[in-house]
């Protein structure tokens, strides 16, 4: 520990890691202001580069209590006008949410600590700690794989590594540019700077699209938005009338290939819904056009309590069938961690379909003819493994989502954000469609061919292409860049000498 950090008070140091991990979601959607990107990491290194493991724990959480609690503030929508608790439990219950997750950020300083204090090149050991907990945060605990760095650099240049290295790729490009900035500030050291920017460079000499448009083969999709109001939604009585707005929206477009529901815009079990919705099916296959759409999936399971289990489920009906079961659920939202224990403590913790339960085993790309469809049912499409694991071998990428539990918070930019960097990575069309927005076609270059409104009923239609052909981040997946950071960490952890 040097001079300099025994001065500095451990409050004032505590604030500016709270700026600094605040700072990343303007650099984010809906605000968008990408250089802050560098601000944050570059302001955690200057913090701990001189830190012993406990101070730099404590950096790292306070670093995480803003990174987090600026970053999914959302949360407390969710919990304060559909989970029924007053504003005090709500704004608790989220601290303790976000004080939660931001234990990560201390684990990471207090790693980045131990690990760099004999290391010849601590800023290029800070590089490869934040990227191995990014990775760690796409699976530990099932995942919450939210506000990578990587997403800030879409709409630049750089986006070009994305297609080779996947959101990982930037966000590597991001640090390393950082760690360069705070070097050159703190140090006058202009040499870290260079790989930064021979990476900045390359992005402009890479190959602007991987994937090819398959012939003859597009589809004219329609995208239904009902906007339906959360708190009616799986009301018993509202179930005629929710299920007769969306085929009434739909019967205005019966000319399409393809008419898209949102995820549980059949708010109830098939067997319920369908006396409801039999004619129009019927219709449908008739003009064979083919429904897609969410809704609640019950099985028999003698092993459960009910003798049931229930998945979220994406399912084709009409000019088609064909059925895929969500594979990563949301806590609290999806099924509830201890149940019986949390079950009736307040209303969060019995929303309606919180019971919903995986697959007994992974479930595939549905199948539309000869047409291959990547389905991610809301929080998957921000999965970057998963979602090129499913669009391999698929043409299109359809994500369904309801962000009405959000209100008009940062959530739902931030979620097409997400849609659109997963259209990048892996040079497909992705299809996203929501119950109040952001409804929207999206580009293989990750760029939005047409959105619907937010707050508001729309109908969205466009022509979408099959795509065929890989991008290098779906052959390879993580692994090549595992590869690089693995030589980085070596040279890294050399000596002084």
């Amino acid at each position: 520990m040097n001079a300099q950090s025994k001065r500095r008070p451990r409050g004032l140091t505590a604030v500016l890691a709270l700026l600094g991990g605040s700072s990343i979601t303007l650099s984010l959607a809906p605000f968008n202001l990408w250089p802050l990107a560098l601000l944050g990491p570059a302001l955690l290194y200057l913090l701990q580069r001189h830190q012993h493991v406990r101070q730099a724990a404590w950096s790292g959480w306070a670093f995480g209590l803003g990174f987090w609690g600026a970053g999914v503030s959302w949360v407390y929508v969710s919990i304060d006008r559909y989970g029924g608790a007053p504003p005090w439990l709500a704004g608790t219950l989220t601290f303790l949410f976000v004080a939660a997750l931001a234990l990560l950020f201390a684990l990471q300083g207090a790693l980045f600590a131990r690990m760099a204090a004999n290391a010849r090149h601590r800023w290029l050991m800070f590089t490869l700690t934040w990227l191995g907990f990014e990775w760690l945060r796409s699976w530990f605990l099932t995942g919450f794989p939210w506000l990578y760095l990587g997403y800030a650099w879409l709409d630049t240049p750089f986006k070009s590594w994305a297609p080779i290295g996947g959101v990982w790729a930037l966000s590597l490009l991001s640090l390393l540019l950082s760690m360069g900035l705070a070097r050159l500030l703190a140090d006058r050291h202009i040499p870290t700077l260079i790989p930064g920017a021979i990476l900045a460079a390359a992005a402009w000499l890479l190959p602007a699209q991987w994937t090819q448009t398959k012939p003859d083969a597009g589809l004219d999709v329609v995208m239904i938005q009902p906007n339906i109001p959360q708190l009616a939604k799986w009301q018993p009585d509202q179930l005629d009338g929710i299920l007769q707005r969306q085929i009434n929206m739909s019967l205005s477009v019966t000319d399409a290939d393809v008419i898209v529901w949102p995820e549980t815009a059949i708010p109830a079990t098939f067997s319920r819904a369908s006396q409801r919705l039999t004619p129009f099916l019927n219709l449908l296959q008739q003009d064979d056009i083919a429904l897609i759409s969410g809704f609640p999936y019950v099985e028999a399971d003698p092993e459960r309590p009910r003798g049931v289990r229930f998945h979220n489920s994406l399912g084709i009906f009409g000019a088609g069938q064909d059925i895929y079961h969500k594979q990563r659920l949301v806590p609290f939202g999806e099924y509830v961690p201890f149940e019986d224990q949390l079950r009736g403590l307040i209303a969060f913790f019995d929303l309606p379909m919180s019971s919903f339960t995986l697959p007994r085993q992974d479930t595939d790309n549905l199948s539309l003819g000869t047409r291959k469809i990547a389905p991610a049912i809301c929080y998957e499409i921000a999965y970057p493994q998963l979602v090129a694991d499913l669009g391999r071998e698929a043409e299109v990428i359809l994500t369904v989502s309801n962000d009405t539990w959000f209100g008009r918070s940062i959530a739902p930019d931030q979620h097409l954000q997400i849609a659109r960097m997963r259209a990048l990575e892996n040079g497909r069309w992705v299809i996203r469609a929501t119950n109040n927005g952001l409804t929207a076609f999206i580009r293989p270059d990750g760029s939005l061919a047409a959105q619907a409104p937010v707050d508001e009923q729309a109908i969205l239609r466009h022509e979408v292409d099959m795509m065929t052909g890989q991008t290098p981040w779906q052959y390879l997946g993580v692994w090549p860049l595992a590869g690089l950071l693995t030589l980085m960490g070596l040279f890294a952890a050399r000596r002084p000498g």
